[in-house]
């Protein structure tokens, strides 16, 4: 018990820390008009993951062209500082987070995409946002599964979330497969995954002690080859790629 305790003041410790350098440093930079700079938030992630308790290890590399779309696997809010440690991108985001206090001031402030998923009327409205980011530059983001899982394998993922590259041949898109593979030097088991995986109705802040009081947490990426949406006949083959790179390399990394 005091073990856990330990871990838990100093990850809440570390994540302050870490915000109270970059956090600062973020705003000086919208204040004097620059624009925000993909570095900082890698930096605050970084940090966060590390005060976390969540070391990371990465098989193959994000693609460094810009405006690219990174699609992967989601199974706990963890998951937002692991890959923002390794991808310089924004994320996209259902627009409650906005209102998530803390949370959401610090989403906004590292440029998220927000999303209104339960009007289907503003659907072309949020895929034009998120084009407009690519086309500026911007790398993105995205969950395809439309939710977080239980970590026992990655769920279906949902072609509609694709209608961005509607009409854009020359997207690039990167499917990264995210496991929590061991903790304490441990493997993961099915036992141990609701510990890690966020689902339900589950409250952040109790799931985020326990997690930090879990002890060292071994994340693992794998970047899987990119590709172009024109090489796909339609948003659903181009779905279904993703979903298939993604499960194949989330099993293979569970097993180790």
């Amino acid at each position: 018990m005091r073990f856990q305790r330990f871990g838990v003041a100093k990850g809440v410790a570390g994540a302050l820390t870490t915000a109270s350098l970059v956090v600062p440093a973020e705003l000086a930079l919208q204040a004097i008009g620059g624009r925000n700079t993909p570095r900082l938030p890698m930096l605050f992630h970084k940090g966060l993951s590390h005060a976390l308790g969540i070391r990371i290890t990465s098989h193959g590399r994000p693609l460094r062209t810009k405006g690219v779309l990174f699609v992967a696997n989601h199974i706990s809010w963890a998951d937002i500082p692991v890959l923002g440690a390794r991808i310089r991108a924004a994320f996209v985001a259902k627009s409650e987070v906005g209102g998530w206090g803390v949370v959401g001031w610090l989403a906004t402030l590292a440029r998220t995409v927000y999303v209104e998923r339960s009007r289907r009327s503003s659907t072309g409205e949020q895929r034009d946002t998120i084009a407009d980011r690519l086309a500026a530059g911007d790398s993105i983001i995205l969950f395809p599964e439309g939710t977080n899982n239980d970590g026992v394998d990655v769920l279906p993922f949902k072609s509609s979330l694709f209608a961005v590259t509607d009409g854009r041949p020359d997207m690039m898109i990167q499917p990264v497969t995210i496991a929590y593979t061991r903790v304490n030097g441990m493997p993961v088991t099915r036992e141990r995954l609701p510990d890690l995986a966020w689902v339900g109705d589950t409250e952040l802040m109790p799931h985020a002690a326990g997690l930090m009081a879990l002890g060292r947490i071994k994340a693992e990426l794998l970047f899987h080859p990119p590709v172009r949406a024109g090489d796909f006949a339609n948003r659903k083959a181009l779905a279904r790629h993703c979903e298939d790179q993604i499960t194949e390399g989330y099993r293979r990394l569970m097993r180790g």
